[in-house]
């Protein structure tokens, strides 16, 4: 692994948000001032093809990226664009009795407010 690669997954790893590439960009470039935009974009494409990190795409959000790649939900706060873990358990079997055929995939996503965007509505 390249010294590019090991510290853009490092913040991945290291990081409690689901990061854009712009964000992980920010980070890396402090540890490596050298590292070049298009150096992250790659490396993000060749770890999520790898299944090392999970690339979670949102219509009209830029990608985030998460360092969790089990089968796992969303949510998406539509004010500040934060994307949050949700604790939902798996849905594939259930899903698989109603429709009555196998699911291959499927993605949830919430649109919630996130708790900072509900505390700046309540004052």
């Amino acid at each position: 692994m390249t010294q590019q690669r090991r510290i853009i997954f490092d913040v991945i790893r290291n990081s409690m948000r689901h990061m854009t590439a712009e964000q992980i960009y920010l980070e890396a470039k402090q540890i490596l001032p050298s590292i070049a935009m298009g150096t992250v974009y790659r490396n993000l494409g060749l770890m999520s093809d790898a299944g090392e990190i999970l690339r979670i795409e949102m219509a009209g959000q830029p990608d985030h990226f998460d360092k969790t790649v089990s089968p796992h939900h969303h949510c998406l706060c539509p004010h500040c664009g934060e994307v949050s873990d949700a604790p939902i358990p798996d849905l594939t079997e259930h899903l698989q009795q109603i429709l009555g055929s196998p699911v291959e995939s499927y993605d949830l996503t919430l649109r919630i407010l996130c708790d900072d965007c509900r505390a700046k509505t309540m004052q």
